[in-house]
């Protein structure tokens, strides 16, 4: 009894972890509604949720433009899933309406409304396009069903209009300044579903230093309106982009083809259940606007202290204390804020007397990058050791950016700093010093050489030169004995390669992989250009000709009987050889055929392969 208590108590609590873990879930509010829809015809809107609302907190849109036919429909919905040992519950709430268009035209749905556990979610507007289809549409549509088979494939292509799928490069300026950021989106336009996206060529930018922003994990989806048309838009690459040139740069146009999904009304209609529908996939090449931007060079005049900063940003020097000893490390710290072309900012010039010994800076920075631009900071740490006691002026750290709002140079100094470097503690300031004369040193730098350089040895070096003759050294024997392997193996060489050219068979089976690649390519030629009789003989003298050239079988004893004894001595296995019967099989059939049996490109790729598969079983 016990052992049951415990076990029932711990399901009870797994099952509160899990729904509190779902309560925790983020909540989405959305609409969702046709793209287009015709004047006089009704249409549904959805505005869907993934939680409970609260009671009563519902609040729809005014619904401009429209008369409210139905609604609202409330439906929800709840499921639990058990996948390895995993609970997960969902719970969706949807409600719906009915509405008829007033009138043609652009009509935008507002934002709905609703409460969550006290928190309000809006929906995003949906802009609606009402068009006016006319008598002659819908009478091309109640015609639909008596149309011609051959005109089947027009249909489906007028279906899908000229400006339905549009691929856009959206710029957000035309006119900047040499390493002013500026934001690119390539955004793909639609008002007909699509299947699938087949990218053509990538983009190119010319002149530009480029940041990839794209998000793969994250579909940018939303609607707009466009030469007064609704679309449904994605973002496909988005790119953050810096002019490196002045003058007029392009942004190269990205081509693609998307395949378009279309819907027709079947041609064989069922006595008793009626006509159906069929479903065409229509691949559309599309491809974005060249795009020109304008690079102004930066005015004249720059400070020496500017580097090729473009934004606007704000400087932060930490200095070390104003006392510290000889011989001891100290550290600068520079840190630049903002926003710009932070990736390119360099470290500020700081001046520091000769008798101090820097080291190299170091680097940390926090960059965020976004299509505004980068914004965040670098710091610039710089290290060094006073050598010699003294009072020394530091100049200010200056940082010059250009600020393309202003269009003007701006200098940023930090405060003047004064050291004092007070003897070494450990005494090693107070030595004496050695003096070297004729070569005008300071008085810090003799200090120096007397607390640093140590003399290991006196006196004269006892060196002496010795000459080796080349010849009959060591060196002369390894040349000589290379020489010699290499003059042998050139020899071995050229003797291998003139017996094996004596040898016919040896020469053909060499040369058929050879020969069979260019009859491919003859045969891909003439599929492209949709001969199918040239393409099937072409296949067939690929195919002959590389097992006649391989085994050396002469033409008159060339049949599959015999091609398929060779291939199994060779250890091909059986399915190749009969994939090789097939495809002969296959062109001999279609090669004389009225009617096409089998695709060129299935024919192809399937040739094409058996001979790269035999080709790598017979080289083993």
């Amino acid at each position: 009894m016990r052992f049951l208590f415990t076990k029932i108590s711990l399901t009870a609590l797994l099952v509160l972890a899990i729904f509190s873990v779902h309560a925790a879930e983020k909540v989405t509010f959305e609409a969702n509604s046709p793209l287009t829809v015709a004047a006089g015809d009704a249409f549904r809107v959805e505005f869907a949720l993934n939680a409970k609302p609260d009671d009563d907190t519902f609040k729809a849109p005014s619904f401009e433009g429209f008369d409210v036919l139905a609604g609202p429909a409330v439906s929800q919905g709840s499921s639990v899933q058990i996948v390895n040992g995993s609970m997960t519950k969902s719970v969706s709430y949807t409600y719906t309406f009915v509405l008829l268009p007033q009138a043609a035209g652009n009509v935008t749905i507002g934002a709905a409304e609703v409460r969550v556990d006290g928190t309000v979610y809006r929906t995003r507007p949906l802009p609606v396009e009402i068009v006016n289809e006319g008598e002659g549409a819908r009478a091309q549509q109640q015609q639909g069903g008596s149309r011609r088979p051959d005109d089947t494939q027009g249909d489906v292509q007028s279906r899908i209009g000229k400006d339905d799928i549009l691929l856009r490069a959206v710029v957000s300026r035309s006119s900047v300044y040499k390493n002013e950021p500026l934001h690119v989106a390539f955004k793909l336009y639609t008002r007909v579903p699509y299947v699938n996206l087949v990218p053509e060529s990538a983009p190119s930018f010319n002149g530009f230093w480029s940041q990839d922003l794209t998000d793969p994990g994250a579909s940018r989806v939303g609607r707009e309106t466009y030469n007064g048309k609704v679309y449904e838009t994605r973002v496909l690459y988005d790119y953050l982009l810096y002019p490196q040139q002045v003058g007029t740069l392009s942004i190269d146009p990205v081509e693609m083809t998307v395949v378009a999904q279309v819907v027709v009304q079947s041609r064989n209609a069922d006595p008793f259940f009626g006509s159906g529908r069929e479903v065409f996939n229509v691949p559309r090449k599309v491809h974005s606007q060249r795009t020109s931007v304008s690079v102004k060079a930066l005015p004249s005049g720059a400070p020496a202290s500017f580097s090729g900063a473009v934004g606007n940003f704000t400087m932060d020097a930490q200095f070390p204390s104003e006392r510290i000893a000889a011989n001891s490390g100290a550290t600068v710290t520079v840190k630049i804020s903002g926003t710009g072309n932070l990736t390119f900012v360099q470290a500020p010039k700081l001046p520091l007397p000769t008798s101090f010994e820097q080291y190299n800076v170091k680097t940390t920075e926090s960059i965020n990058t976004s299509s505004s631009g980068i914004s965040g900071y670098r710091q610039f740490e710089y290290p060094f050791i006073a050598r010699a006691e003294g009072t020394y002026d530091l100049e200010p750290v200056e940082f010059t950016f250009f600020d393309p709002q202003r269009m003007q140079y701006v200098t940023l100094k930090s405060k003047p700093l004064t050291l004092e470097i007070t003897p070494d503690a450990r005494g090693g300031g107070s030595g004496d010093a050695v003096v070297m004369q004729g070569r005008g040193m300071s008085k810090e730098e003799v200090k120096l050489l007397g607390q640093d350089i140590r003399f290991i040895k006196l006196g004269g070096a006892q060196l002496r030169s010795e000459r080796v003759p080349f010849i009959f050294s060591a060196a002369y024997w390894i040349l000589l004995v290379g020489i010699l392997v290499l003059f042998a193996m050139v020899y071995i060489a050229l003797r291998r390669q003139i017996r094996e050219s004596q040898n016919v068979a040896l020469v053909r089976g060499k040369r058929a992989n050879k020969v069979a690649v260019q009859r491919f390519r003859a045969a891909k030629r003439y599929m492209e250009e949709q001969n199918r009789h040239a393409f099937y003989e072409e296949m067939l003298r690929a195919l002959w000709g590389y097992m006649s050239d391989k085994f050396n079988i002469p033409v008159a004893n060339l049949t599959k009987e015999n091609v398929r004894e060779e291939l199994h001595k060779r250890g091909v296995s059986s399915e190749d050889s009969q994939r090789f019967t097939a495809i002969i099989t296959q062109c001999d059939e279609a090669q004389y055929s009225p009617v096409e049996s089998a695709r060129m490109g299935d024919v192809y790729s399937e040739g094409v392969n058996l001979i790269s598969r035999i080709e790598s079983v017979i080289k083993r």
